[in-house]
């Protein structure tokens, strides 16, 4: 009779309480230019109308030199909701 390989319950635990690692290869964050081209926007209208629309921004850096990037899921999201029904 063949054994069938002991998982202990301590190993079986943390990896059910751990997320699983989906990596699809896609980018979570995307920048202002990214954001501006898929909108069909410009990146001035995309840094101006952003918070306002709701997309909210994650600044990296300071001064000139900082980075403005957003979450691809809620680009996605809020474009879906600005659909004419």
């Amino acid at each position: 009779m063949d054994a069938e390989p002991q998982i202990s319950a301590t190993k079986t635990c943390a990896a059910l309480k751990s997320p699983p690692s989906h990596h699809t290869g896609e980018p979570i964050l995307m920048d202002t230019s990214e954001v501006a081209t898929m909108l069909n926007m410009s990146t001035s209208w995309v840094y101006r109308e952003a918070s306002k629309l709701g997309l909210k921004g994650y600044k990296l850096g300071r001064g000139k030199n900082a980075k403005v990037l957003y979450r691809r899921s809620q680009v996605f999201k809020w474009l879906e909701q600005q659909k004419v029904h």
